[in-house]
């Protein structure tokens, strides 16, 4: 019998954070091992709850949420998103210009599906979340990984933007708070990266997930809110912010320039008729969440669960020996750095493999981020203190054996 293949699309896209190495903490999970998973962001596996109320409006209106919603989405939810927009400074944004999707996830490969013919390129972040360079993939085009610097908080070097500009570049992605690094852009980035777009004509993608997750005092300046001559699609979500990843209810706002996307706009609005419309019971989360009180920052304050974990794996992570790691300024992972010197790792997929297997801690390797290197890894700070304490612990011990026997 004719063995069935998958498609030649797939060639090329890949999403290491669910890999192969996720697959043998499966296997070790069946074999009776617990294993400590850092390795994806899923506040509910961690103790962080949704507010109350949220979950109630849900409950409340199941028995509306029977029927198919409009293709972008419940009118109270994109109201709800508009009237953000108007607070925190997108202007021209209409209810039209929104779209509701099962999870930002979603909406990316849409937008990547629209707008990609075979061959053009889009510039992604090295390091990157990797759901964008496999959407780019999927969609025909051509992943193009622009630098950020580690030695300057993790900022996109604008430089190495235009080197990699060409004729065939239709976008540039930024994620701001950024995973995995943590990164927050300054205004300064934020118009430089304006000033490129426009010169060079290019739509902007913003993956603005961690907008409301910010430490010390950082200010998320939505990429939007700074010019109107650009068409930019911004994206957010309930996910990380209200603790609501299973709901699975994100969204896409086109704004700036539209009328020069008016054709791009119809191929959006295809694919989300095609897709019917997302799920409806998690849409009447949005309303709620959007206008109720922002429990988000009793967690990311002075004494906030969050910003007490991020400052202790921190602390212990970088009195490693040879292990730096820039401080997050948002978002929920460190992204440290091995010195090579000490920890000369020729496969980090395996090195993480070997953790795994020894320590039953699972991590996600650098590499997964599309960056050229071995020497990063991310670990997610979700746990509480007593459990990243123990994991960084038995992560130290791992680099020591590494360090000494070099296996």
């Amino acid at each position: 019998m004719k063995k069935i293949r998958q498609s030649e699309k797939l060639a090329k896209v890949c999403y290491d954070i669910r890999g192969p190495v996720l697959e043998e903490a499966k296997r070790l999970e069946e074999e009776g091992n617990r294993i400590l998973k850092l390795n994806i962001g899923n506040p509910a596996a961690f103790g962080f709850e949704a507010p109350e109320e949220i979950i109630q409006d849900v409950i409340r209106n199941l028995p509306n949420a029977q029927g198919y919603s409009d293709s972008k989405g419940l009118f109270s939810a994109r109201k709800a998103i508009m009237q953000e927009c108007q607070q925190i400074g997108i202007d021209g944004v209409d209810i039209d210009d929104i779209y509701l999707g099962n999870g930002v996830s979603e909406l990316i490969v849409m937008a990547m599906q629209a707008l990609l013919n075979n061959g053009d390129e889009v510039l992604v972040p090295a390091p990157d979340y990797p759901l964008w360079t496999a959407a780019v993939s999927l969609g025909g085009g051509n992943p193009i990984h622009y630098v950020c610097d580690e030695q300057a908080d993790w900022f996109p070097d604008i430089s190495d933007i235009e080197q990699k500009i060409t004729a065939k570049t239709r976008a540039l992605v930024i994620i701001n708070p950024n995973n995995p690094t943590g990164s927050v852009y300054s205004s300064e980035l934020l118009l430089d990266i304006i000033r490129v777009a426009r010169k060079h004509k290019l739509i902007v993608f913003a993956d603005e997930i961690y907008s409301k997750i910010l430490y010390d005092g950082a200010v998320h300046i939505p990429i939007a809110s700074l010019c109107d001559d650009l068409f930019i699609a911004t994206f957010n979500g309930l996910s990380k912010s209200y603790r609501l990843a299973g709901f699975r209810a994100g969204w896409m706002i086109l704004s700036g320039a539209k009328e020069q996307a008016s054709n791009y706009i119809e191929g959006l609005e295809i694919l989300s008729n095609m897709r019917l419309c997302a799920n409806v019971p998690a849409q009447f989360a949005v309303q709620t969440a959007l206008g109720g009180y922002q429990s988000i920052n009793e967690l990311i304050l002075p004494g906030g669960r969050l910003r007490e974990q991020r400052d202790i794996a921190w602390d212990m992570l970088t009195q490693i020996p040879g292990v730096t790691c820039v401080k997050p300024k948002g978002a929920i992972y460190m992204f440290p750095r091995l010195d090579p010197d000490m920890y000369p790792i020729a496969d980090d997929q395996r090195f993480i493999k070997d953790l795994l297997e020894r320590e039953k801690i699972l991590l996600v390797q650098g590499s997964a981020f599309n960056i050229s290197d071995t020497q990063h890894l991310r670990i997610v700070f979700l746990p509480t203190t007593d459990v990243l304490q123990q994991a960084i612990s038995k992560v130290e011990r791992f680099l020591g054996k590494w360090a000494q026997s070099s296996y």
